[in-house]
């Protein structure tokens, strides 16, 4: 009789036992092996690719990479495309290397007050007017050369858009404001220089080739384009007061050449009958900056290369771990798997993706992004945006089984949230956050790699990359599994777009 209690007993702690087991490994993105994400970033981040810098080899190799995992996880392809890129031109533009600019009775010194990007050669006489951020936006009406005639003339603009001055938007929208001015019949158009970081650093970064988008509305390769360094006395103010001042520009032409770049798409359908229509965009920029002078630090002749095992393979291999995971077990809404070129040129890819989606934008309910500068605390994730879209809840719980807490909004003083591909999609409408290794400041551990020759694949916690793809999978999951939208909070400053693209 005690036989049997015992072996009835142990029969029933098995049992348990077991269930528990399956109760733990649930998931797909439960069972990822280690071995796997450290395989992915040792070959996004090796040598052989170069840094990554977009449109080089080194970057093209990244994104077969990328694509030949999406193809082997059965992720399907994006609607329109016949493969999993979404390629596009770029304009790789190099500084004319003299100029002159004389407004009303001053004469401004070539590259000390004023800096020529790129256009044709000018030789001109005409009026200076302004045109407020020479922005047009049908969506919300904006216009600011509404009842101004710029035709022949030479137009002074404020930095960025209306809703966005940071650096990063001013890179973005630099094509489009070109475009503008040039569809209206301007001969050159200047932005005001307000960044927060020295002319002198400015200046001798843009005495190198620059890449940016190629303008939608086709090539306006003849207009000028360029950054005037306010003065004292400033004659930008007598322009934004309505006077017009007589205007002199003599200038060489730049050179322009085309650059061809792709984004790297699949899709994993839905299993919701209801809600396969909706889809949840993940995000990361697979590009870095490059080799030598193209980087970011300094550099020696025994080590050049620019790796980004942080910025950005540490958030690669996490995209990829989560195609992976989602493709195994697919969720309730469809997903769309998305790396993304050009980050570190101002969002490019992107910005591109944006303008240019493959599935309506209105049928995006999100957009979780995952973008790294470094780590240097390992027992959590950064969640860029936490307290915005009303899935803090859910960043919470995706976390906990793989023992990883939130850290929300880490170094607010950085404005992270509008520095990543996730604000391309913000500025449409769409509620997003980005997902970061976690840190509470940029502190010495942070900027020993940023952005420098040291962040190699040796140097990483791989039990913590693990981890954190783990987590950025699950997470995803359940956000495409919730039957609630996420939406942005209440006076959020992306929440009036995400009303018109939604029609709320």
């Amino acid at each position: 009789m005690i036989a049997q209690k015992l072996i009835l007993f142990y029969f029933l702690l098995m049992f348990f036992s077991l269930s528990s087991l399956v109760a733990q490994v649930r998931w797909p993105e439960q069972q990822l092996t280690p071995a796997v994400t450290e395989a992915h970033m040792q070959f996004l981040a090796s040598d052989d690719l170069e840094g990554r810098r977009t449109g080089s080899r080194g970057n093209n190799i990244a994104a077969r990479y990328i694509a030949a995992h999406f193809e082997g996880y059965g992720l399907k392809k994006a609607p329109g495309l016949n493969s999993y890129y979404q390629s596009f031109l770029l304009e790789e533009a190099t500084a004319p290397k003299s100029g002159s600019l004389k407004m009303g009775a001053t004469d401004y010194k070539f590259q000390n007050d004023f800096l020529i990007l790129n256009g044709a050669a000018i030789d001109v006489k005409t009026t200076a007017v302004f045109a407020g951020h020479g922005w047009v936006d049908a969506t919300t009406g904006h216009d600011d050369y509404r009842d101004l005639d710029v035709r022949g003339k030479v137009v002074f603009v404020l930095p960025g858009t209306p809703t966005d001055e940071d650096r990063r938007a001013i890179a973005t929208a630099a094509p489009t404001k070109r475009q503008l001015a040039a569809e209206r019949g301007a001969v050159a158009v200047f932005e005001l220089y307000r960044m927060s970081f020295p002319w002198d650093f400015f200046r001798r970064s843009y005495a190198r080739s620059r890449i940016q988008l190629t303008p939608a509305g086709g090539d306006n390769t003849e207009i000028v384009y360029g950054f005037f360094k306010e003065p004292s006395p400033n004659p930008v103010i007598e322009l934004q007061n309505g006077k017009s001042l007589p205007i002199e520009l003599k200038s060489a032409a730049g050179s322009l050449q085309r650059l061809p770049a792709q984004n790297v798409v699949g899709i994993v359908e839905g299993t919701d009958p209801d809600l396969r229509n909706e889809y949840v965009l993940l995000t990361a920029h697979y590009d870095h900056v490059g080799v030598g002078q193209q980087g970011g630090g300094a550099y020696t002749a025994q080590d050049s290369i620019f790796n980004g095992a942080r910025d950005n393979a540490f958030g690669t291999v996490a995209l990829l771990a989560a195609a992976k995971a989602l493709a195994q077990q697919p969720p309730a809404r469809s997903v769309i798997f998305l790396a993304v070129t050009g980050e570190e040129l101002g969002l490019l890819g992107s910005t591109y993706y944006s303008e240019n989606p493959l599935i309506p934008l209105r049928q995006v309910i999100f957009n979780f992004n995952a973008d790294t500068g470094g780590y240097n605390n390992t027992g959590v994730v950064g969640i860029v945006g936490y307290g915005r879209t009303g899935t803090d809840e859910l960043m919470q719980e995706g976390l906990k089984p793989f023992g990883l807490r939130v850290r929300a909004n880490p170094a607010p003083e950085q404005n992270l949230f509008d520095r990543s591909d996730n604000v391309a999609f913000a500025r449409k409408g769409v509620p997003c956050v980005t997902y970061t290794p976690g840190f509470d400041e940029f502190d010495e551990e942070i900027t020993r790699y940023y952005h420098q020759v040291a962040d190699n694949p040796d140097t990483i916690d791989y039990v913590y990359l693990h981890k954190f793809s783990q987590g950025f999978a699950h997470i995803a999951r359940l956000i495409a599994n919730r039957a609630e939208r996420p939406v942005w909070k209440t006076g959020d400053k992306y929440e009036a777009a995400g009303k018109t693209l939604y029609n709320e």
